[in-house]
């Protein structure tokens, strides 16, 4: 079986593949001070809840953009897997061009993203992120990575609210009854909601004029679902892309 793991800024996605096969898939919090051995013990406690064998797992994919935990997981697959981790990074076969001016500085996550969704839909596309940031990311009609966008967060945007602005609470981030709110945390949630709706919609029409129209646009990320209730521009919701992604990478690799 293979293990993959994908860890981001405040999630980390694991997934376990039996050949082409998702068996299982958890998404934990990110532990940026978690050891080797503490994530091999609540990997091991995942196994025993799905009831999957611990010492089946032959082989470890990882894609990380937290570089102070990438050693520890490195450090965890050859200690309690016996295997060489397969990273995302410089230097392994993903199948896809990167015509990034540096593309050292593409995160791991967004290539393999990108490879997920043109081995899905062909090109021109679009993946949305919604992490920790907002990612948009352009992939060509022969399948190259040309780049994208980043910009912050819904969560990041929400907290940046209560923190900076005395007399606003923490709100949840959810779709409200109307865009014009009626109390502070209405309006609150309408700002964020249709806000980011706004764009996501807006930087998406742009990218596809520039991609020369058509382009088929995947979303994925925790509020992907939430942000498909209203929007036009997204064509498919896939929340395991990432993970669809790694098993590619890992295939090309062998």
């Amino acid at each position: 079986m293979l293990l993959a793991l994908d860890v981001g800024n405040t999630n980390t996605v694991i997934g376990v593949f039996d050949g082409k096969t998702l068996k299982v898939h958890w998404r934990l919090s990110t532990r940026r001070e978690g050891t080797r051995d503490e994530y091999a013990m609540l990997i091991k406690g995942l196994f025993d809840f799905a009831g999957l064998a611990f010492e089946r797992v032959s082989a470890v994919i990882l894609s990380s953009v937290v570089p102070p935990l990438q050693g520890s997981l490195e450090e965890m697959a050859r200690q309690y897997f016996g295997v060489e981790p397969l990273v995302v990074g410089p230097g392994i076969k993903t199948g896809m061009p990167i015509l990034y001016e540096s593309p050292r500085d593409v995160g791991a996550d967004r290539i393999v993203n990108a490879v997920a969704a043109f081995e899905a839909y062909g090109g021109p596309c679009i993946v949305v992120d919604f992490g920790t940031a907002t990612t948009f990311d352009a992939v060509s009609p022969r399948g190259e990575y040309i780049g994208g966008v980043i910009c912050p967060g819904i969560g990041i945007s929400s907290e940046a609210l209560f923190q900076h602005a005395a007399k606003l609470p923490r709100v949840d981030i959810t779709r409200p009854k109307a865009v014009i709110g009626r109390n502070t945390v209405g309006s609150m949630q309408a700002g964020l909601f249709y806000g980011y709706l706004g764009l996501v919609e807006g930087v998406v029409a742009r990218m596809r004029v520039e991609l020369g129209g058509g382009a088929v646009t995947v979303a994925t990320g925790g509020l992907a679902q939430l942000v498909l209730a209203e929007s036009t521009a997204i064509d498919h919701v896939d929340p395991l892309l990432t993970l669809t992604g790694l098993r590619i990478v890992f295939e090309r690799n062998q």
